[in-house]
Formats: C-alpha cells, sequence, structure tokens
C-alpha cells in the first residue's frame, strides 16, 4: 500500500467524486494551502467532520474522503476568496499530524475505484429521478439510461448530492466501495422523499 501527503479540509459536507463544492477561504493557513494548490495543480483532501468545527481549531476527520482539485476562483460579495473544487479520488486517512500554522496533514491511500459498470435494470428507477432533479435544476445530460445517467457510479453519486441526506449518510454512501451497493441502499430510501 503507497502513502501520499495530503493537506486536509475537514468540512460539514461531503464531496463526492465527480462533483463540485464552492468554498469560502478566509484562514491563512487555507489561504496558503489555495496559493499552493493553484500554482502547482495538486489536490487536498475535504473529509467531513467527525469533531470540531470548520474555523478555527483543527477538527477530527472522518477517515474516508475525496481529493479536491480547484476549478475556478473568484472574490466573493464580503471580499473573501471564493474557490469552486471538483472532487477527484476517494482516500483513506492513515494518519494525521497538525503543522505550526494549524494545518491538517494525513498520510493517505488511494481507494480503489471500479471501472465504468452499467445501470442495472433494478436501478432503472434512479436515472429517471436523477434527470427530474438535473431538469428542474436547469442543467444538461443526455437523457434517461443515456450517457452518464446510464452509468452506476455516476447516477449514485449525483443522487447522493442532490437528495436530502444528512451529512452523515452521505459519509456512509461515500464509503461504499460497490456503485451498485450504493444505488441499492438509494432506491430503500426513495420513500422516504415521497410527499405526504
Amino acid at each position: 500500500m503507497q502513502i501520499h501527503e495530503l493537506p486536509l479540509f475537514p468540512l460539514s459536507t461531503v464531496l463526492f467524486p465527480g462533483g463540485q463544492l464552492s468554498l469560502r477561504i478566509f484562514e491563512p493557513r487555507y489561504l496558503d494551502l489555495v496559493k499552493r494548490c493553484a500554482r502547482s495543480g495538486e489536490g487536498f483532501g475535504i473529509c467531513l467532520i467527525l469533531d470540531g468545527r470548520e474555523a478555527g481549531e483543527p477538527a477530527i476527520p472522518a477517515a474516508l474522503g475525496t481529493e479536491a482539485v480547484i476549478v475556478d476562483f473568484a472574490m466573493t460579495d464580503d471580499g473573501l476568496l471564493g474557490i469552486t473544487v471538483e472532487g477527484r479520488r476517494r482516500f483513506h486517512v492513515e494518519r494525521t499530524r497538525v503543522r505550526n500554522d494549524g494545518l491538517l496533514l494525513g498520510d493517505v491511500s488511494w481507494r480503489p475505484e471500479p471501472a465504468p459498470e452499467a445501470l442495472r435494470d433494478e436501478h432503472a428507477l434512479l436515472s429517471v429521478l436523477l434527470a427530474r432533479i438535473l431538469d428542474k435544476a436547469g442543467l444538461e445530460h443526455d437523457g434517461v439510461g443515456k450517457g452518464a445517467l446510464a452509468e452506476a457510479a455516476h447516477v449514485g453519486w449525483r443522487l447522493a448530492e442532490w437528495l436530502p441526506l444528512d451529512p452523515t449518510e452521505r459519509q456512509q454512501l461515500l464509503q461504499l466501495d460497490d456503485p451498485h451497493e450504493r444505488l441499492q441502499w438509494l432506491l430503500g430510501r426513495l420513500p422516504d422523499f415521497q410527499p405526504e
């Protein structure tokens, strides 16, 4: 198992592979991190906070997170640096340590990602649901059961982002390696999202 050093950014949300997240950066440790990553093109890790807060003392992160790569940045209305990151590979944190400036560093191993697999017939309804969600959000797609909406991993990751799940449920889905298992879990939760 190969270990890599990765700066960690614990948050109260979960980033999924292929997903995007907007962040406002104001703490010096994270401003330095963003500058370094923007120059080098390298990513950093986003992990769900298990204990602590996003600002201030280093928080305790979940052991499994997602590599984030900066894809856009701008100044926010309140004068802070705003960045958009995209989720790439999942990783497991083997050890952590805190630098003098408060930045959390992790020794991580990359999680293997399965080859793309087609959506199974029993999960076809989830492609329909995702297409409706994307239509309401005004986002383009190839149509139900076509392109990315025919791929098990893509449908699972995007529904995990869009459905009203709590952060611990999202973390549970991030930790599942099998995309079909993730889809089955989501299928089981669908009745909870129906209006009374």
